[in-house]
């Protein structure tokens, strides 16, 4: 019944330090729609933003930041993400290491955004 997953929402503290962090570091796109509206964009999904206090309804019943896990795959080798990571001053808490993604066994680093949710960058093994 599901085909694949359109989008998300991150509530975010500071959209100049998230659009710093995904859009510099790890190169995603960034644009504004509706009235207001702000979305991350990476291949044939995207990252909404709502900000902290003033989220757009209907909204999750507890939208903080800080309370996301998530996993992207990555384009290139763990080897040359992890300079670019340094490059930006972000620390890798965890990996390179093995962990199953959606379709089979990934490698995987652990870093965290500016409103420390847990982002997982991985590679299909």
């Amino acid at each position: 019944m599901i085909d694949c997953l359109d989008h998300l929402v991150l509530t975010v503290r500071d959209v100049s330090k998230t659009k710093k962090f995904y859009c510099e570091c790890l190169e995603m796109g960034f644009e504004t729609f509706g009235e207001g509206r702000m979305a991350l964009t990476f291949g044939r999904s995207k990252i909404n933003l709502h900000v902290e206090g003033k989220e757009f309804e209907p909204k999750a019943h507890v939208a903080k930041p800080g309370t996301a896990d998530l996993c992207f795959i990555v384009q290139g080798t763990l080897e040359n993400l992890s300079e670019r990571l340094k490059r930006f001053n972000i620390a890798v808490l965890e990996g390179p290491v093995p962990r199953t993604g959606a379709t089979g066994p990934i490698t995987s680093l652990y870093v965290r955004d500016p409103d420390q949710n847990l982002v997982e960058l991985s590679v299909y093994s």
